[in-house]
């Protein structure tokens, strides 16, 4: 079991489990005012996130037209080092350009994957499927990250599939950019542009069983050369129909009403799965005060501040790239001003640049990256990080996985609580144990509970040398093998589970006491 923890922090009384048992063990029960057994311990809650991103193969896959069993190790390795680590949530580049790195009807396979893009995998699988149960099997939650406009990175070479809405619809999509740096980019302006945006995000959440839905910055083009986005036709479709808006506020409200419905249509679909959004860091020089920069507000069209003051988010992860003294966009300044924007009391981790270490033109420092770390944990208000990218963590650059195993992530941590989400919550579960017939197997502990498709996870505790022992598994794991090494200070005493709902909220403890 992954993230042993050590402690005895009291908690909420516990529910008394009755067990099945064979003439090899005997068992007692315990009530919430029997003193024999020590307290469960309280779980830490943090955000310990990482995006792994797909474009251009930056973290996975690394490179395109690997076999599927390659794909599959690549990936079973990235998360059993998250695993290691102690982190709780994968944040997956699933859309990078109008395309799929999943088997869809919408959009073609992802050129990223089999370096054609169109082309399925061989042999034949569903990466998302993939990630979502080997994610889930660790304990950990799976969000999938879509680029909502994007349809093609600048510097791809490869050529766009027939069925790629460049080719199906070419009238919502743009050039946009120079020679040497362009796009191809949906327009935001165009109503079918949304509308297909929007219907491939559905149709991820319906048919998968996924943790979250995620965007990042990327919503009108980061501007190249202040050359204006080619989105005539569209505005003068709204000066015909009667708008009045000017053409920038326009824009935004493109946006503005695409996050909105965006995250109520999530919500209508499947009320667990958080939606979060990952803006750049600065809303606006001036907010705070000191911070000068990018004007996302107007270069990019976002209004990222309304979006969270209105609560259209589960989890917000501005990218505060930035080292903690930088003058001019200070890390811990611009936390503390997103933290006060935050008046729905939603998530907020912010984004950080652990994949600098190492750089050579704008560096940080491994204790840099710690330190950001510690500091979102201690600013009230703040509930975590997540780390970009994958590659950095994967290639232990600077010791930076060995820094954060030993110092950094010691205990496991369940994500933060989001307790506006709808629900179905999870009654204390029923505990049974057998006996092997063969005396040198392992007894087993087994669970189960009433709504079994309401748990996303189980806690699951171990009373070893009265010391209780926590570890987070995934929903379909319903059953411990009790190991006898012979050492009596290594003796199991109890098992208690504890069922994790949508919105992260603990079932009543059922608790199994072994003699």
């Amino acid at each position: 079991m992954h993230g042993i923890l050590r402690c005895s922090t009291p908690i909420v009384a516990y529910a008394v489990a009755i067990a099945l048992f064979s003439s090899a063990f005997s068992n007692k029960s315990y009530g919430q005012s029997d003193s024999a057994l020590p307290p469960l311990p309280e779980l830490n809650r943090e955000f310990r996130g990482v995006w792994v991103a797909t474009v251009a193969n930056i973290d996975w896959p690394t490179k395109p037209g690997l076999s599927t069993e390659e794909q599959k190790s690549q990936a079973i390795d990235i998360l059993d080092r998250c695993q290691e680590l102690g982190l709780n949530v994968i944040v997956l580049q699933v859309r990078t350009s109008c395309d799929a790195l999943y088997r869809s009807d919408l959009e073609p396979w992802s050129y990223y994957l089999t370096g054609e893009q169109g082309q399925a995998p061989e042999p034949m699988y569903d990466p998302l499927d993939f990630w979502i149960e080997q994610t889930h099997l660790r304990g950990m939650e799976l969000h999938a990250w879509f680029n909502p406009y994007r349809a093609r990175n600048s510097g791809q070479k490869y050529t766009e599939s027939p069925n790629h809405i460049s080719n199906i619809h070419p009238e919502l999509v743009k050039r946009y950019g120079n020679d040497k740096t362009s796009y191809l980019w949906l327009d935001p302006g165009e109503t079918k542009s949304r509308e297909h945006t929007l219907s491939v995000f559905l149709d991820v959440v319906k048919r998968y069983d996924v943790d979250g839905i995620h965007i990042d910055d990327y919503f009108y083009p980061y501007p190249i050369d202040d050359i204006p986005f080619p989105d005539d036709p569209a505005w003068e479709k709204y000066l015909k129909t009667g708008g009045k808006l000017g053409r920038d506020d326009w824009r935004r409200d493109q946006m503005n009403q695409f996050i909105k419905t965006l995250y109520h249509q999530i919500k209508a679909t499947k009320p667990h799965v958080k939606f979060g959004i990952s803006p750049f860091g600065i809303w606006k020089p001036g907010y705070p005060a000191s911070v000068q920069g990018f004007n996302q507000y107007e270069k990019l069209y976002a209004d990222a501040k309304l979006w969270l003051n209105e609560g259209w988010c589960d989890y917000y992860s501005p990218q505060l790239y930035w080292p903690i003294h930088a003058k001019q966009q200070s890390f811990p300044a611009l936390l503390q001003w997103w933290i006060g924007e935050n008046t729905k009391s939603r998530t907020i981790a912010p984004g950080i640049f652990t994949s600098r270490i190492g750089d050579k033109n704008r560096p940080l420092s491994v204790e840099q990256i710690e330190d950001q770390v510690f500091l979102a944990r201690t600013i009230h208000g703040s509930s975590g990080t997540i780390h970009f990218s994958m590659k950095a963590i994967m290639e232990n650059r600077e010791g930076l996985s060995d820094r954060l195993k030993a110092n950094t992530y010691l205990t496991p941590a369940l994500t933060p609580l989001a307790p506006w989400l709808s629900v179905e919550k999870i009654p204390a579960a029923k505990l049974s144990l057998t006996q092997k017939t063969n005396p040198s197997e392992p007894a087993k502990v087994e669970w189960e509970v009433s709504n079994p498709e309401a748990p996303r996870r189980w806690c699951v505790y171990r009373l070893v040398n009265d010391q209780w022992e926590c570890s987070v598994v995934g929903a379909k794991t319903r059953s411990l093998e009790l190991e006898n090494s012979g050492d009596p200070a290594k003796k199991v005493r109890a098992i208690a589970v504890r069922g994790v709902d949508g919105s992260g909220a603990l079932s009543p403890a059922s608790i199994l006491a072994i003699e």
